[in-house]
């Protein structure tokens, strides 16, 4: 083995290392009596933002359009069908493009969370704060409930400061978990979701300004198939399933009739909570609170 290899293994083993000890899971997790299985229906109503972070021709943008005046409609009337309390993580611009639906989505007894102020996080730190505060305010001002969890890569410290009670962005684990800073404080609870539960990686044509080579459009039943299984087996074991959905991708005629009938059939089965993100992490911090700081 040679010296340049052995640096590398080793430079390998200090960063598992030190993400393990960032990561804090619960072992005994348990949830309320009754309850075998949680499912987190979220969507990211994001509209045309990251389209035009990317630069994204007027076609794509157009899609990111159709989110805001079409598809959160549709999910709104498709979870007050079924008696799902969902969470919407929005940028805080979405307040100043689509305020009325944003308001519905809380008035209809969804939880608004953030999304970052305009789907990124800035690198310096003072203006980073600055987003989160504005996002922060702007979400409260809109849906008259101030937002306590996000989906964003903002710092641990900064959410905590801003009173959030979690983030829903990683996926170390399949269950709720907490994630510390790299100095091992300011333990978050994180509710993780999966690339394989989201709607745009199977329905988004030029996602992400992708190659040709790279499109996906693929039939909506093949995918409730997948999401289904994916459901079973969490169920089985007593699991958790978050399902990231955009107004958009999922807002179309033909996908909401596939989640209405996936959905329908997660019913049938005894045990099956459908909590907002915010009443999960509640149970979470009530029930199984992160360890103290080292």
């Amino acid at each position: 083995m040679t010296e340049q290899l052995l640096q590398e293994i080793k430079a390998l083993e200090r960063a598992a290392t030190a993400s393990q000890a960032r990561h804090e899971f619960i072992d005994d997790f348990t949830y309320p009596p009754g309850v075998r299985m949680a499912v987190n229906f979220t969507a990211d109503f994001d509209a045309m933002l990251l389209r035009r972070l990317l630069e994204e021709p007027p076609m794509q943008l157009a899609q990111g359009e159709f989110g805001g005046r079409v598809g959160i409609w549709r999910l709104i009337e498709l979870f007050n069908s079924h008696d799902i309390t969902a969470t919407v993580f929005t940028p805080g611009r979405i307040c100043e493009l689509y305020p009325q639906a944003v308001a519905a989505v809380a008035k209809a007894g969804h939880e608004v969370a953030d999304h970052m102020w305009e789907h990124q996080v800035p690198k310096d730190l003072q203006l980073e704060a600055e987003h989160l505060a504005k996002s922060t305010k702007a979400l409260e001002a809109t849906s008259g409930q101030r937002p306590v969890g996000s989906r964003s890569w903002h710092t641990e410290a900064l959410l905590l400061e801003e009173g959030y009670i979690y983030n829903s962005h990683g996926c170390a684990h399949h269950m709720p978990y907490y994630v510390r800073d790299e100095a091992g404080e300011n333990g978050l609870l994180n509710l993780p979701f999966h690339f394989a539960i989201d709607d745009a990686m199977f329905f988004s044509f030029a996602w992400l300004a992708s190659e040709n080579s790279a499109q996906r459009i693929t039939e909506p039943d093949r995918v409730m198939d997948m999401w289904w299984d994916a459901f079973i087996q969490q169920y089985r074991q007593g699991g958790y399933l978050n399902v990231c959905l955009h107004p958009f991708v999922s807002g179309r005629a033909m996908r909401i009739e596939a989640l209405d009938n996936l959905i329908s059939r997660m019913k049938k089965l005894p045990g099956v909570w459908f909590p907002s993100c915010k009443e999960l992490a509640r149970h979470c911090l009530e029930n199984h609170p992160p360890a103290a700081s080292p």
